[in-house]
């Protein structure tokens, strides 16, 4: 099936490009999060007349995204307090919430998708070195420090 992407989408194309992908996958996903429009005559027109329109919000998006970035650059490092025991071994994990939520508290909002953990969780007092994907094309890195309570 071949869709009109109405938005960037990872490993797939960008704004305005006629890719083809799984009819499932366009049905299930694209269409329905209005990433993108199936390529009829009708629709193509459509899109060409909203283009510009288009365009603009993505630019929106990527100026919003390079804001939070300088706003993370500034911040530097979170320390998120956990509870562990005398190895440094955490009772439980630090996940991409417990990041989100020690940021949004710092003052830069981030979502919990947006919190790359490429190892899994962290489960280990210390620091980590994240990567924070705001955008497609806008990635921040961030310091996360994690302390621990002994009980």
């Amino acid at each position: 099936m071949e869709v009109i992407l109405l938005e960037q989408v990872v490993n797939l194309g960008k704004l305005g490009d006629k890719v083809a992908v799984k009819s499932g996958y366009a049905r299930n996903y694209l269409i329905p999060q209005g990433r993108a429009v199936s390529a009829t005559k009708e629709n193509e027109a459509h899109f060409e007349s909203r283009k510009a329109e288009l365009e603009k919000a993505a630019g929106d998006k990527v100026a919003v995204a390079e804001r939070c970035k300088q706003a993370l650059a500034d911040l530097g490092s979170v320390t998120i307090p956990a509870k562990a025991g005398t190895e440094g071994k955490l009772f439980g994990s630090v996940g991409a919430a417990d990041i989100a939520e020690a940021l949004t508290k710092a003052g830069v909002e981030i979502g919990k998708k947006e919190v790359r953990l490429p190892e899994g969780a962290l489960r280990q007092v210390g620091e980590y070195e994240l990567v924070i994907h705001l955008h497609p094309t806008v990635e921040a890195p961030i310091k996360v420090v994690v302390t621990g309570e002994e009980e």
